[in-house]
């Protein structure tokens, strides 16, 4: 059984190294967007460098985490098969396919970024950007509670928590345009 507690580590690690990636690719995204509203030489210049810090960030770190994240992640659910008998596991489950959909729709819009193709706002990305800190807080709560109650409760605080992000946004929006 101690070779599950190394699995478990590079596991927690791995998630923490993807997580860190989905939360900063988006802000690269932001960058891009709003370079690309300037005037030349600066749009092309900002442009390219975003297009660079997004293509190292994204497949060096991101996309690698991602897959060695779920590899122990399984290799921990075979070796502890009981886990998958318990409702939070599902619940926990089913947000890491979230994150998965998630991470696929980010890879799409990184493509698009990487071929100049600007097809959301700058604003939307700011929101796009909350979505991994919803799943993690979801992941993080369910991990540590294990009670169907308490997913209850933590379900009610995420939605808070979205609502909070939602209005510090506009916050954000709003001081900025000022």
């Amino acid at each position: 059984m101690d070779s599950y507690n190394y699995i478990k580590s590079l596991h927690l690690i791995f998630v923490i190294t993807w997580f860190a990636g989905l939360f900063y690719i988006p802000r690269i995204f932001i960058y891009h967007i709003e370079s690309s509203q300037k005037a030349s030489p600066d749009k092309e210049i900002l442009s390219t460098q975003m297009k660079l810090m997004a293509k190292r960030l994204w497949y060096i770190i991101t996309w690698p985490s991602a897959i060695l994240a779920i590899v122990f992640g399984l290799w921990l659910l075979v070796l502890a098969p009981i886990w998958l008998e318990q409702s939070w596991m599902h619940a926990k489950l089913g947000f890491v396919v979230l994150l998965i959909m998630y991470h696929i729709k980010t890879h799409l819009i990184f493509k698009e970024l990487q071929k100049d193709q600007i097809k959301y706002s700058s604003n939307f990305m700011r929101i796009w950007n909350e979505g991994a800190t919803l799943i993690l807080f979801a992941v993080v709560f369910l991990v540590l509670l294990k009670n169907t109650l308490n997913m209850a409760y933590g379900m009610l605080g995420l939605v808070g928590l979205a609502i909070l992000l939602m209005f510090g946004i506009k916050l954000y929006k709003r001081t900025r345009s000022e």
